[in-house]
């Protein structure tokens, strides 16, 4: 589990993207953290909101997400420890999005003053902020053909692939297994499939034997054939290294 009083796993996301040195590094694990602890699905910022702090998600599960009118989730990004899920805040200054938490959480809030500070002192951090950005749009334009082209065995097998290897980037896997603390509902909201579409789509991976999922755990059995079910590629990823 990673360290929830230090930036530490933050240093091993943005080492993953684009390598720091260990003077960036201490700049980073310096910065003035405002150490808050918040329950599974509690809002953390609201559309609508001006922030003047941006998070450090420690530990926990985080998630961006719309609502529609008649009171319609979408998820539209999935945070894990080591993210900065509102890092746009430092030049968007309204949310047009909820912040949320999926799980009980540990964030690290810092002043975007403290962030500008720490951008103009480095500016390879400048970069690698303006990079994990840039990251996240990729991220989302994946999931916009996940939702939009692939049908429900692809959508899931896409969103398990990624998950993986994005937690295994900064050393949170275990072999070929990582912490999947989903519900169904959330998988759902994630991937514009009912309850039932998932839960039926999860049964069929398993007796394909592709993966195993209890109790918050997640095993893929078999990678490189959920990946071919999902067209899964690392690339819009852009992980240059991966946590020893």
């Amino acid at each position: 589990m990673p360290s929830t009083s230090t930036a530490e796993i933050v240093v091993k996301k943005l080492h993953s993207i684009d390598p720091l040195t260990e003077e960036e590094r201490t700049a980073i694990l310096t910065l003035p953290l405002q150490i808050r602890k918040f329950a599974r699905g509690q809002d953390v910022a609201r559309e609508g909101d001006q922030p003047s702090h941006s998070c450090l998600l420690l530990d926990g599960w985080m998630q961006r997400y719309k609502v529609l009118g008649e009171g319609k989730r979408q998820i539209i990004a999935i945070g894990v420890p080591g993210d900065m899920p509102d890092l746009q805040t430092l030049h968007l200054e309204l949310m047009d999005h909820n912040l949320g938490t999926l799980t009980p959480c540990t964030i690290g809030l810092v002043p975007h003053t403290a962030l500008r500070k720490v951008a103009s002192d480095h500016p390879r951090l400048a970069t690698a902020f303006w990079r994990e950005t840039l990251v996240d749009g990729s991220i989302t334009r994946e999931w916009v053909l996940n939702v939009g082209s692939r049908v429900a065995y692809g959508r899931l097998a896409h969103l398990f692939c990624e998950m993986f290897v994005r937690l295994r980037a900064v050393g949170l896997n275990d072999g070929n297994t990582i912490d999947f603390p989903l519900s169904q509902h959330v998988v759902g909201d994630t991937t514009a499939l009912s309850n039932v579409h998932v839960n039926r789509t999860i049964m069929a991976m398993r007796q394909d034997g592709l993966i195993s999922l209890d109790r918050g755990r997640l095993t893929i059995n078999d990678f490189d054939r959920l990946a071919r079910a999902s067209e899964f590629r690392t690339d819009y990823l852009h992980i240059r290294a991966v946590a020893a």
